[in-house]
């Protein structure tokens, strides 16, 4: 049973269909992408005070247009719209991290850790 369900996977892999859908934009413009929400998971563990506010919350925008984009368009691209969706979750860390910084530490503590 395994290896008819193996042979059918490679099969598709070989297919017209598939090989065209990695020639398309479908697949290369989501690849592209997937720069922005990668350095964004690697900023995470930086310091909070480099963080822009303005650039979090307008990646934050971006990333819920294409993601509706990527729904709505046919036929849908998954690939785009989890690229998009783990933007978004990753800006939206780094905004919840922005206004803790910004808004919620005391300035004492941000002192304290500027001394240490």
């Amino acid at each position: 049973m395994a290896g008819a369900a193996g042979k059918k996977f490679f099969d598709q892999l070989k297919s017209k269909e598939f090989r065209n859908y990695l020639a398309s934009t479908h697949f290369w413009g989501p690849i592209a992408n997937w720069g922005i929400p990668i350095a964004a998971l690697a900023d995470i563990k930086k310091d909070p005070s480099i963080i822009s506010g303005k650039m979090t919350f307008a990646l934050c925008l971006y990333s819920l247009v294409f993601m509706r984009f990527a729904w709505k368009v046919q036929p849908q691209n998954m690939l785009l719209f989890t690229c998009h969706f783990t933007n978004e979750c990753a800006q939206i860390t780094q905004g919840v991290r922005f206004i803790k910084y910004n808004f919620v530490d005391s300035k004492s503590d941000k002192q304290a850790e500027l001394k240490s």
